[in-house]
C-alpha cells in the first residue's frame, strides 16, 4: 500500500470511530419507562421518532462519508482539518437529539435541531468539494457532479426551511429534515439516462 493511500486509510479508521462513539452516545441518553407495562411506552414515541431519524442521518452521513474518501488519493492538510470540522458537527446530534426528545418536539429544541443539520450541510459541502476535485474524469462525470453539488444544496435549502418554519409549525419543520436526509440515502446521484456508467467507476480505499 502507498504511502498516501495508508493515509487515507488512518483518516477513514480515525472518523469511523468517531462515529461509531457518537452512536453508542446517542444510544446511552434512551431511557426505558418507569413502568412495566404497554401504556407506559407510548408517551416515548417522540424519542423513538428523534432517535429514528438521527440513527437514520448518521448511518447515511457515514456511507457518504465512506463513498467520498474513494475518491481522495491524499489525506492533505486541508482534507483533515475539512474533516474534523465535519465530525464536529456530526457530534453534536446526540444533543440536539436528546432536547427534542425530552421535550416533545417543541419549537426550539427542533429549531436547534434543524440548525446542526445545517452546520452538518455545510460542512459536508465542503468535504464534498475537496474530495471530488480529486477525482479523475473517469472516476466520476462532470454531469454527476453537477448532480451532487444541487443535490447538496436543495438539502441545505430545505434544513434552512426547517429552521424558518420550526417557532411556527416544529412538526412541518422536523419532517422538512427527515426528507433533506432521505435526499442521501443512496451516496451518489442517479446517473441521468443517455450517460454511460462507465464514466463513474469507483476506487476503493
Amino acid at each position: 500500500m502507498s504511502p498516501r493511500k495508508a493515509n487515507i486509510e488512518r483518516l477513514a479508521t480515525f472518523s469511523d470511530g468517531v462515529f461509531a462513539v457518537i452512536i453508542t452516545i446517542m444510544v446511552l441518553d434512551l431511557r426505558p419507562p418507569e413502568h412495566p407495562t404497554f401504556a407506559s411506552l407510548l408517551p416515548l414515541w417522540p424519542t423513538a421518532l428523534s432517535y429514528l431519524v438521527s440513527y437514520l442521518f448518521i448511518a447515511i452521513v457515514w456511507t457518504n462519508h465512506h463513498h467520498l474518501l474513494r475518491f481522495a488519493d491524499e489525506s492533505t492538510p486541508r482534507l483533515i482539518w475539512i474533516n474534523f470540522a465535519h465530525l464536529f458537527t456530526v457530534s453534536l446530534v446526540p444533543f440536539a437529539t436528546a432536547w427534542v426528545a425530552s421535550t416533545r418536539i417543541a419549537a426550539v429544541p427542533v429549531f436547534l435541531y434543524a440548525a446542526v443539520f445545517v452546520l452538518v450541510e455545510l460542512a459536508y459541502l465542503q468535504f464534498e468539494h475537496h474530495a471530488l476535485t480529486q477525482a479523475e474524469v473517469e472516476e466520476i462525470s462532470p454531469r454527476t457532479r453537477r448532480l451532487a453539488w444541487i443535490r447538496s444544496l436543495v438539502a441545505l435549502g430545505l434544513f434552512l426551511t426547517a429552521m424558518f418554519v420550526s417557532f411556527e409549525f416544529p412538526r412541518c419543520s422536523f419532517a422538512l429534515v427527515c426528507c433533506a436526509v432521505l435526499l442521501y440515502l443512496v451516496p451518489e446521484p442517479p446517473v441521468p439516462p443517455g450517460e454511460s456508467t462507465d464514466s463513474v467507476s469507483l476506487k476503493t480505499v
